[in-house]
């Protein structure tokens, strides 16, 4: 495997799967200077022993020379410009979306309605009038926290940390970085997640709707929505300031994102300098902090939130609607879908891409479990039902967005695991020039993003039980439950909750997860097509030739 000549030594050091590397030596004038290495492309199935080519290292296989310095991978990926507009855009999303947050909180309420209704009147709004409307804290800003609470929450966070480290799990290698190498991980989300949900369910079989758990998240929401966001707040900062620590050549295999060392400091902080920040907590060894939030916590946490409303659906009015149900139970079966298929995440371009820092810290702690749960919080004090018919499309529309995403994704997983394997091996592809296989047939045939087809449809099933949406509160003794109105309902405490001048307003809320899922995917497809046109070139040009549709066929 080394060439010997009266100019030159080459020798063969080693290969990355389609690359192999050669080491070039000049022994003799005019050529003697530093030794190089040439790099090239090597067609693996035209290579009769391939298990020669095992790994890179220093060595000159014939023995001539021995190379004391690694060929090294930059732990730095080139930056490639900013996204969601920038500075200023990382700006205002990093305290814009809080307020958002809050204002959801506040606005739909079990106070005085959904909307208050001081915001259906906007000409006569008084501020004096709004806060006691909306349920505003007395102490102000600061009854929005609790440090109680906040002390629980985190309590929340280390408990699911020390079930990731005592509970079995299966370790999963990651795709390969830009810097060499794989990460380890720890894959026992569904365990650790099922283990609490278990002793949830035990508690609540005991103490029925008055489990401690319940009546802690809705007596002390607000306060629990601000300890996630500190918490949000704290780790991203956290991980941009630890950023600086990467450097060429580690151990540790950390490095830069692409997209999150623009030098400019709000925007890096929003989109995430590290790509996969990992830190040693004592007695719970290393955790790697962006797959673990990801998958755990905040996940979590959205199912408990669905369920604590439930149970103060049934305190408030002694019965559980079919519709409450039915939401809890599909975005459980969601959420159960993402435990269950852990190892799946590592090829999204959350991980393999995106760097960590508030973007998704915030994400993963606040808009994911707070959010995506406002439908079981609305339904906790407006009561609707489903009708049957209503039930069978519904959960007909369930079944086959969630067929789409499941058996898109899973094709998709196979394929890059094993592209022999019988049940892909008949799948159309193009080999690009960087070794890449893009599917041209199947499921990804259809669109280039199919599976976002899939995941934008579960979202309205999560919102249509929720009807024309809005309701008002009003005092006890009206009588309007008692007179058969319809749509009225009577409260545990005598009040009574009424649609009438609310109908159909509180629709930007309920349904806002339908449209912001629809932008988030829209935005995500266009990040991942400039991303491919960088890495894939010409070959990705011929690739959306054969493949047209976006997302939705015939329409994007």
């Amino acid at each position: 495997l080394s060439l010997s000549h009266s100019y030159f030594h080459i020798g063969l050091v080693g290969h990355t799967n389609i690359h192999i590397f050669l080491f070039v030596y000049p022994v003799r004038k005019p050529f003697r200077q530093k030794p190089w290495i040439i790099h090239a492309k090597l067609n693996t199935s035209l290579f009769p022993f391939p298990s020669l080519l095992t790994r890179l290292d220093s060595t000159c296989f014939g023995g001539t020379i021995n190379m004391e310095s690694k060929v090294e991978k930059d732990a730095v990926q080139k930056p490639h410009g900013y996204e969601f507009g920038g500075p200023i855009g990382a700006f205002g999303i990093s305290f814009g979306l809080p307020i958002l947050v809050y204002l959801f909180t506040f606005s739909c309420n079990d106070v005085s309605g959904c909307p208050a209704p001081s915001l259906l009147s906007p000409s006569t709004l008084k501020l004096d009038q709004l806060k006691r409307e909306v349920g505003w804290p007395e102490e102000g800003i600061w009854g929005l926290a609790d440090n109680k609470v906040t002390a629980a929450v985190l309590g929340y966070y280390l408990f699911n940390a020390l079930l990731y480290r005592i509970l079995p799990a299966t370790e999963v290698d990651g795709v390969e970085l830009a810097s060499g190498g794989r990460l380890k991980y720890r894959c026992n989300s569904f365990a650790s997640s099922m283990f609490i949900l278990t002793v949830c369910l035990a508690g609540t079989i005991a103490q029925g709707a008055e489990f401690p758990l319940w009546t802690f998240i809705t007596d002390n929401y607000i306060q629990v929505v601000t300890a996630n966001m500190l918490i949000a707040y704290g780790i991203a900062t956290f991980v941009y300031v630890r950023s600086f620590g990467v450097k060429q050549g580690n151990k540790e295999l950390r490095e830069l994102a692409a997209g999150g060392h623009s030098g400019n400091l709000i925007y890096d902080w929003y989109i995430g300098r590290e790509l996969n920040p990992r830190v040693t907590i004592p007695l719970l060894g290393e955790i790697d902090i962006k797959e673990w939030l990801e998958i755990r916590p905040g996940l979590l946490g959205w199912s408990l939130m669905n369920f604590a409303w439930m149970a103060r659906q049934y305190r408030t009015y002694g019965f559980v609607t079919n519709s409450s149900v039915f939401v809890s139970a599909v975005q459980l079966a969601y959420v159960i879908d993402c435990w269950w298929n852990e190892p799946a995440i590592l090829t999204t371009i959350d991980i393999t891409t995106d760097g960590f820092g508030f973007m998704l810290s915030f994400g993963d702690l606040v808009w994911v479990p707070f959010v995506y749960s406002l439908q079981t919080r609305y339904l906790a004090v407006y009561p609707v039902s489903m009708s049957r018919l209503g039930m069978a499309g519904i959960v007909g529309l369930i079944g086959v967005a969630f067929s789409i995403f499941r058996l898109s994704n899973s094709q998709k997983n196979a394929f890059r695991s094993n592209p022999d394997d019988p049940s892909v091996a008949h799948l159309e592809y193009i080999e690009t020039k960087t070794g890449s296989r893009l599917l041209v047939s199947g499921w990804w045939g259809v669109a280039r993003h199919i599976n976002y087809l899939g995941d934008w449809l579960q979202a309205w099933p999560y919102c249509l039980p929720t009807g024309m949406a809005g309701y008002t509160i009003v005092s006890a003794g009206t009588g309007y439950a008692q007179a058969g109105l319809e749509g009225a309902f009577k409260m545990a405490d005598g009040r009574e909750v009424i649609q009438g001048a609310a109908r159909g307003m509180a629709t930007p809320i309920t349904y806002f997860y339908i449209v912001y899922f629809a932008v988030l995917l829209i935005h995500r497809d266009r990040r991942d097509d400039e991303k491919c046109s960088r890495k894939y070139g010409e070959d990705w040009e011929k690739y959306k030739k054969i493949v047209r549709w976006r997302i939705l066929p015939g329409v994007y």
